[in-house]
């Protein structure tokens, strides 16, 4: 009998420790966190304060869905994705490289879409010691450094040496070019004093810090500074990346964008 009360003890405790296990499984298993979906947006430098503004609300909106930013050249990124980076959305200060990339069918072409533009400036340090009042003053001999991004790949670069080539001052300016990597290390160029005066877009003249520039003159383009931006097509989360399009693209987005200096494209 004694035998018997403890193989019925040790038979109940092994059904009891066999409920807690699977009790401690299933709760588990239900409060586990649904793993996030990461999507990488490589987007131009310019586009860095709105962008980043966004990323909370963004994510707010979109529970589940983490981004992560990658600011740089239009034309850098352009070539990371070419060269098989794994971006998820393209938002470009121009069209051109854009356009690279969809003929070669390295975007979904029916995600893109024309959301923002800029205007281009130029700058100087402030106090504008050298007196540049426009960019005929850049031709001077004692205007010695002019900031510019890499015309090969920064859009105000290009737009910067369409306007001077157009202005017939190129040839007389060229020697004088301190190139950047992208618009934002122009600006520090010209925040630092390095620079007698730089070309950037409006935005991040507004971005400078405090008492560090002062804006010139707007600066003539032969086509407008227009921002498209893309779901790349090597992307693996194709609705996730979507779904930022939207948020850019949409009430929201446009919001932010406009309090940072943009404009709506009036086909919008």
């Amino acid at each position: 009998m004694a035998l018997s009360k403890k193989l019925i003890l040790a038979i109940a405790a092994i059904l009891t420790m066999g409920l807690f296990v699977s009790g401690c499984t299933d709760t588990d298993t239900g409060t586990r966190p649904t793993q996030n979906t990461t999507i990488t947006v490589s987007s131009a430098a310019s586009l860095t304060e709105a962008f980043t503004a966004m990323e909370k609300e963004f994510e707010t909106d979109n529970p589940g869905i983490d981004v992560v930013f990658n600011f740089a050249s239009s034309g850098t990124l352009r070539s990371q994705i070419e060269g098989g980076a794994p971006i998820d959305v393209f938002a470009s200060a121009a069209r051109d490289q854009m356009d690279m990339l969809a003929s070669k069918g390295l975007i979904h072409n029916d995600t893109r879409e024309d959301f923002v533009e800029n205007s281009l400036v130029l700058i100087v340090p402030k106090g504008n010691g050298l007196g540049i009042t426009g960019m005929e003053d850049l031709t001077r001999s004692d205007v010695r450094n002019i900031a510019i991004g890499n015309p090969e790949t920064v859009p105000a670069g290009k737009y910067a040496r369409e306007s001077l080539v157009s202005a017939g001052m190129w040839g007389s300016v060229s020697g004088k070019m301190l190139m950047g990597e992208n618009v934002k290390q122009v600006l520090v160029y010209v925040e630092m004093g390095e620079a007698d005066a730089g070309f950037v877009f409006s935005t991040d003249a507004s971005s400078a810090r405090r008492d560090t520039i002062e804006v010139v003159t707007s600066v003539p383009v032969s086509t407008p500074v227009t921002y498209p931006i893309a779901v790349v097509s090597s992307t693996r989360h194709l609705e996730e990346s979507q779904r930022f399009v939207d948020f850019v693209t949409g009430e929201n987005g446009r919001t932010i964008l406009e309090q940072y200096g943009f404009s709506i494209p009036q086909s919008e």
